[in-house]
């Protein structure tokens, strides 16, 4: 997937990389971790393990695309992969569910990934009752629509990861209308939510750009089982990022609520 000259969005878009785990649960260590994902990694075992090799492959894939280099001279920093360490200058987001890894890639700050298989949270109202504002409960319910449910939980998801903040106590920060218009908390201009359907998952991206962008998303096929960072890229298939809405600034009546 390495090349030497940048396939990155010739608008500035972020760019979104999915891939399928390898079916097994014996995959080695490559050399190419560092010392800080050598000792994490060396903490997990069976599914846990898979998916954070995975993931650590397919960050230095997503990297390499964006910058334009061989993925052997990419890896994110250390901790939560939030951006690249070498080259510097990518920000990242990271998201996983049910052996499938996915990650975004762009070159401006405020990014957040989130994927969720189509058939998860069957009893969904209870979270809606739960976490939601009352407007919002009162129109999903009503729609009864689980789907509609799925898009709400993860734009308010890759809201917060976006913004920096996690799910305690923050998941109204991001209001949700029925006609899906979008409000944050936030009072700069800018903000945009993206999402679409690949392969039985609900992919969606909360990202800030000053150009109205819609990003590319593409699934790998394969990854290698060997994770080989010079691997051929395998075949893709393109995710359709079909729905693609502004997050207006936060209103003086938001601020208050």
């Amino acid at each position: 997937m390495a090349g030497t000259s940048s396939a990155c969005s010739p608008d500035g878009a972020p760019t979104i990389w999915l891939c399928r785990e390898p079916e097994t649960d014996g995959l080695a260590a490559p050399t190419w971790l560092t010392d800080y994902e050598q000792a994490t990694v060396a903490r997990f075992a069976g599914p846990r393990r898979r998916e954070y090799l995975s993931s650590r492959w397919l960050l230095r894939q997503a990297i390499a695309h964006s910058a334009g280099c061989p993925a052997a001279d990419c890896r994110p920093v250390a901790g939560r992969p939030t951006a690249s360490d070498q080259p510097q200058g990518w920000h990242l987001s990271l998201s996983h569910s049910k052996q499938l890894s996915a990650c975004a890639v762009g070159a401006q700050p405020g990014l957040g990934l989130d994927i969720e298989p189509l058939d998860r949270h069957p009893q969904w109202q209870k979270v809606v009752r739960r976490w939601f504002t009352p407007a919002e409960q009162d129109w999903l319910l009503a729609n009864d629509c689980q789907q509609d449910f799925l898009r709400v939980w993860t734009l308010k998801e890759a809201w917060l990861k976006a913004t920096g903040r996690g799910i305690a106590g923050n998941l109204q920060t991001l209001q949700v209308g029925p006609d899906f218009r979008l409000q944050g908390d936030r009072d700069e201009t800018g903000w945009q939510a993206a999402s679409g359907i690949i392969a039985g998952f609900l992919v969606t991206l909360v990202y800030h750009h000053e150009r109205w962008v819609l990003p590319q998303g593409h699934l790998l096929r394969e990854i290698p089982p060997s994770l080989a960072l010079d691997s051929p890229r395998s075949e893709s298939d393109r995710l359709a990022l079909s729905w693609h809405q502004a997050v207006s600034p936060a209103t003086d009546h938001h601020k208050e609520a």
